[in-house]
């Protein structure tokens, strides 16, 4: 009987212990696929760091947003940004050359690339 409550005890456990770690690890997945999606599609522009400085910023006027400003970075809601990313800047009165990335990335996926631009900001 004993042995018995000792192995259900440790099964539970065990299996409380990885409902812990579930939530993390998919975190971490998503926090991989959201800086993958910002390489693919926001990079370019914004650079590595998101300073508004990739390889593409050279041609535009205005310059992309620089993330990594926490002052500017707190003057856009976050509702404001993700219409900028789903439907591109002229949905927002910013620059047509942010194109709309809605028919591309799911709205979670924006929703995980907005967290993602909102670390290069370190107060």
């Amino acid at each position: 009987m004993q042995k018995t409550q000792l192995l259900v005890g440790a099964a539970m456990l065990t299996a409380s212990m990885l409902l812990v770690q579930l939530p993390a690890a998919a975190q971490e997945a998503d926090l991989a696929k959201a800086k993958e999606n910002y390489q693919s599609y926001c990079r370019k522009c914004h650079g590595d760091e998101g300073k508004g400085d990739g390889p593409g910023a050279a041609m535009l006027n205005p310059k992309p947003r620089d993330f990594a400003d926490c002052a500017m970075m707190a003057k856009h809601s976050d509702d404001e940004m993700f219409k900028v990313i789903s439907e591109g800047g002229d949905a927002v009165g910013m620059s047509a050359d942010m194109q709309p990335w809605g028919g591309t990335l799911s709205d979670p996926e924006i929703r995980a690339v907005m967290k993602f631009v909102h670390s290069f900001c370190k107060k």
